[in-house]
This record gives structure tokens, C-alpha cells and sequence, in this order.
């Protein structure tokens, strides 16, 4: 009885004082991101210094908290029924913690600073960040353990405080773990695409998701971009007119041409990027502008306005030719609500998007060459790509091997395994997907000899007013041969379901729909023309047998102005 009674005061006394290493530790971490942000502090001093200090102390809290509980006594009492649950999630914790601050942290702090202080001037220094690609690769492969194993640990015990820690160590895990995949695959990349071993030139496309392509939004304005030792400049600014009566040779196969040669995708500027496979579109656009007569570019990348606003916001504000302050609170509104009621000509229209284009591109290059901007811009781009906002192609295999695996790369994954699209694609003419709300429910149902029963439930809003539109916004290019008001909106709707998904009813606002069926790598897809009249919203409902799974979906993400909204429904475990 006295063992039993000493053991238990000693798990009390060293889980309180892991607990307060920890909080230590936690402490040390929050001074990590503050110093790397570039915010001030009390304490003074470089920010390099601070960082490298304050990771180097997080590290030595975290490491005597994994101490504390690796003794015998945790070890037994964590394999205990019942009783040892609570300790086996702490044990993991400070486990995982230990992994964080000890294998992980000092990389990026050390690849940060560096990038930072090569010199107090100058452009991105690529050769302190090539150098540092395996350091990250090794630091991602251990957040990827770390991730793993924390997800490992039981979801509940009889003690709840313990529950929430390691839900919230789960929570933080999975945000942290892909940017740091993503730092290692950019230590990689962004040297030789920067201008490493020698000049890249890239096309720049930016989407107007006013009105939904596949792949974000209609291609818009465009840049030409070279890149030479980290040295950034734009050398051509165009827009959509220039480049609409191309007609470019490319050959993406019979899948693509079965789904979407009707529409003249590789022939039709506004139509070339249809399919949310990014690839497709960066191949057209590549063979468009050689085509047109410009030199031949060395890969393809995209952005929206809603990517402009998050890098505005670290490198501050533009100015515009006509005086107009661009910042990062109203550069989405500018170039997909207000810019049409301000400027009713279209020429002039199209010039000040692309006044916008080169006002933000100057900010960004004039970032690239400050290095004391440099973190607070690495975290927006990383914020760019985490919210699929940003997609790149690269003409060169070996770098495209790579960029396809992030989801930078746009690419539409295939394979086997629960899936869930939605891709909604403009089929009016005008720019009223600004006001375009999406949802999409995925509902598992039972397991059935054939396969599991799946329901994907797909609500569309239009929150267009009926009154006070610009017409070029409310344009019916479609030329409906049906009665409409300004404001109504048309979409063609694609769901992407499971490989081997077969549908087996499929209505609209409660009564049968058809729908059209094609395949597009490797998944079944299911389409709808639908008018979307404004201030209404309409349901689609589809009714799936997939291949029997107990895992969840995954979502592909269609980026627009308003983002999609999904609900994943729990999944009834099928049997046997």
C-alpha cells in the first residue's frame, strides 16, 4: 500500500512539474513567433538572437518535461486500464513537444534568420536557403512522426483536462506539420526558380474569381516575370484581349478533350481553364503566350485578389496612377465590385486591373529586396498557399515532380479512396459569383453488398441584389432563351465522387434532375447546368453508391471570393 501511495505522489509531483516546464516552454514559444514576426519586445536586441535564444531555452523546458515522465513509474502506471490513459496522453505530449522544440524549431528558426540577415540588403539569399533543404526535409520528417504519433494517443479519457491538451497539440500538429513539408519542398524549389543557376522567365496569371473558372477564376490580366539570382522584374503587362484569338497547339489527351472540347478550352482564352486540374491551364497558357509570339516561359503561376490582400498586408500598401491608396483591405473589392461600377468603359476598365497588377507586383518585388520584410512576407505567402491560393507549374519534370506534390501544385488527385468535389464554373458571362455562397454535405450512410451509400447534398446561394448592378455585372452572355432580371446568375456544377462511385438518383430542389457524367482523372463526375436566380438558393442533391471505406473524404477545394463551406457527416463503420 505505502508503493502504491509513493508511486502516485510521485506521478503528482512530476506531471506538476512537467506541467510547469511546459508553460515555460510555451512561454519561450510565443517569444520564437514574435521575434520571427519582426514585433517588438521590451527585451531589445536582435530579433535573430531572441529567436535562436528563446527556441534554444523552449527546448530545454520541453526536454526536462519529457524527463519527468519517462521514468519507470509513468511507463507502468501509463499501461494500466482505464487508469493509465490520462498518463499515456501526457506521456505523448511532452513527447511530441520534445520532437517540436528539439528536432524541429531550431531549423526554421536558423533558416529564417538566415534569410533574413545575409547582409542588410539585397534580394532572397538562395544560397542560404539551398543549403538549408535537407535541415528542413530532416525537420518535416520529424513534425511528420510527431503528428503521427500524437494522433496515436487516446481521444478520451476519464480526465478531460488531459483530453483538451491533446486535442489542442493534435489542432496545432496539423497546421504546423504541412507548412513545414512546405518550407522543405520551397528550400528545394525556390532557388533554380528564382534565378539560382541562371534567368527564368514565368507567366503570371491573375484570376478574377468575380467569375468561377475551375481553377479559381476567369483569367484576367497577365505579367511576364523573370527572375535572375533572386532578382525579380516584370517585364510585360497584358490583359485577356491580347491573347483571346490565340489559337495554340497542345495536346492534353482524350480525357481532357472528352470533358471539355466542346468549349474550344485550348482556343478560347476565357475557357482555358475549366478543370480545377491547375496543370491543364498552366500548359495551355504557356503554349498561348508562345504562341502570341513571346518567348518561352519556364512555368506557369496563378493568383486571385484575395492572394493580393494577404501579401499587401506584409508588404504594405500600393499607390495607384490615379491616387487610389491599393492595400489589403480593399484590394478585392476594388478589382471585383467597385472597379466595375467606377469605370463603365471596358477599356478603360481593363487598364486599371492592370494598374492594380503592376502597382501590387512593384510592392512585392520592392519586399523581395528587404530582407528585414522577409519573414512577415514568407508568412503570407505561406498563408497564400495554405488557403490554395496560389498555384505554380513548372516545364521542367524535376520541379514539377515536386510542386505537383504540395497543393500548390493544383493538381486534381486520383487514386483510390473516399473523395468529395465541388467545381462550379460560370456559365452566364457576367461577374456575379462575388455574391456566390457555396456549401457541400457529405453524408455516409450504410454499408451495402455493392458498396457504401453516400449522399452529397450541394446548396448554392446568390445574394446578388436585384437592383444597382453595373449591367457589365449582370451581363447574360449566355443569351438565355428564358425570361431572367439583372442579378440571376448561371452556373455549370461539377461534383467529383470516389473513384468507382456510381450514381443513383439525383434531384433539385426536391425533384429529379439529370445529369451529365464524364470521368476526369479517374473520377466519376456529375454535372448540372443550373440558373441561380438572385437572392435564392437552390439544392442539388445526389445519391452515390462508392466502394465500401471507414474513411472520411478527401475535399478538393475550389477557391473562390466566399469560401466553400463543407460538413463531413460521421461515418457508420462498415462490417466485416
Amino acid at each position: 500500500m505505502s508503493l502504491l501511495l509513493l508511486t502516485a505522489g510521485w506521478l503528482v509531483v512530476t506531471g506538476l512539474y512537467a506541467r510547469g516546464e511546459l508553460l515555460a516552454a510555451r512561454h519561450d514559444l510565443e517569444t520564437v513567433r514574435s521575434a520571427m514576426a519582426g514585433e517588438q519586445t521590451t527585451a531589445g536586441g536582435h530579433r535573430g538572437e531572441r529567436a535562436e535564444a528563446a527556441a534554444e531555452s523552449a527546448a530545454g523546458h520541453a526536454a526536462k518535461a519529457y524527463g519527468a515522465t519517462t521514468g519507470p513509474a509513468w511507463y507502468l502506471a501509463a499501461r494500466l486500464p482505464f487508469v493509465g490513459g490520462p498518463l499515456e496522453t501526457v506521456r505523448g505530449t511532452t513527447r511530441a513537444i520534445d520532437r517540436l522544440t528539439g528536432d524541429v524549431l531550431p531549423s526554421v528558426v536558423q533558416t529564417v534568420n538566415g534569410l533574413s540577415d545575409h547582409g542588410g540588403s539585397g534580394p532572397l539569399d538562395l544560397s542560404a536557403l539551398r543549403r538549408s533543404a535537407p535541415a528542413l526535409e530532416q525537420a518535416a520528417r520529424h513534425m511528420a512522426r510527431a503528428r503521427a504519433e500524437a494522433h496515436g494517443l487516446p481521444r478520451k479519457t476519464w480526465l478531460p483536462a488531459v483530453d483538451r491538451v491533446r486535442g489542442e497539440l493534435v489542432d496545432r500538429l496539423d497546421r504546423l506539420a504541412p507548412a513545414v513539408a512546405d518550407a522543405a519542398t520551397g528550400a528545394r524549389l525556390l532557388p533554380p526558380m528564382l534565378g539560382n543557376t541562371g534567368l527564368r522567365r514565368y507567366l503570371l496569371v491573375f484570376q478574377n474569381t468575380a467569375e468561377a473558372r475551375g481553377t479559381g477564376g476567369l483569367p484576367g490580366a497577365f505579367a511576364v516575370v523573370t527572375a535572375d539570382q533572386g532578382h525579380m522584374r516584370f517585364e510585360t503587362f497584358g490583359n485577356n484581349t491580347m491573347l483571346e484569338n490565340v489559337k495554340p497547339k497542345v495536346d492534353l489527351g482524350a480525357e481532357f478533350t472528352d470533358r471539355y472540347g466542346a468549349y474550344d478550352p485550348t482556343g478560347t482564352w476565357a475557357n482555358t481553364n475549366l478543370s480545377p486540374h491547375f496543370p491543364y491551364a498552366a500548359r495551355i497558357w504557356a503554349a498561348t503566350w508562345r504562341a502570341y509570339g513571346g518567348k518561352p516561359v519556364d512555368g506557369v503561376a496563378a493568383v486571385d485578389p484575395s492572394a493580393l490582400a494577404l501579401l499587401l498586408r506584409a508588404t504594405g500598401p500600393g499607390m495607384l496612377p490615379d491616387g487610389t491608396l491599393l492595400t489589403s483591405d480593399n484590394v478585392l473589392d476594388l478589382t471585383e465590385r467597385t472597379g466595375y461600377a467606377r469605370y463603365a468603359d471596358t477599356t478603360r476598365r481593363k487598364a486599371f486591373f492592370l494598374d492594380v497588377a503592376r502597382s501590387a507586383a512593384t510592392r512585392l518585388t520592392d519586399a523581395l529586396d528587404d530582407p528585414q520584410r522577409l519573414p512577415a512576407l514568407l508568412a503570407s505567402v505561406h498563408e497564400v498557399v495554405k488557403q490554395e491560393r496560389l498555384k505554380v507549374w513548372s516545364a521542367r519534370p524535376d520541379e514539377q515532380s515536386l510542386v505537383e506534390a504540395r497543393p500548390l501544385g493544383g493538381v486534381l488527385p486520383s487514386g483510390e479512396g473516399p473523395f468529395a468535389g465541388l467545381v462550379v464554373n460560370n456559365a452566364a458571362g457576367g461577374k456575379l459569383d462575388y455574391y456566390l455562397d457555396r456549401r457541400l454535405e457529405w453524408i455516409p450512410g450504410r454499408c451495402t453488398p455493392e458498396g457504401r451509400l453516400v449522399t452529397a447534398k450541394i446548396s448554392l446561394g446568390n445574394r446578388a441584389p436585384v437592383t444597382g448592378l453595373p449591367s457589365y455585372v449582370t451581363l447574360r452572355a449566355d443569351k438565355p432563351s428564358y425570361p431572367t432580371r439583372p442579378g440571376d446568375n448561371r452556373l455549370l456544377v461539377s461534383y467529383y465522387a470516389s473513384a468507382g462511385a456510381e450514381l443513383t438518383g439525383a434531384t433539385l430542389d426536391g425533384s429529379p434532375a439529370m445529369t451529365g457524367s464524364s470521368v476526369e482523372h479517374g473520377h466519376p463526375v456529375y454535372s448540372v447546368d443550373l440558373e441561380l436566380p438572385a437572392q435564392r438558393t437552390r439544392t442539388l442533391t445526389l445519391h452515390l453508391v462508392e466502394p465500401a471505406s471507414d474513411r472520411g473524404p478527401v475535399l478538393l477545394r475550389q477557391q473562390l471570393v466566399a469560401p466553400l463551406r463543407t460538413v463531413v457527416r460521421p461515418l457508420p463503420a462498415c462490417q466485416g
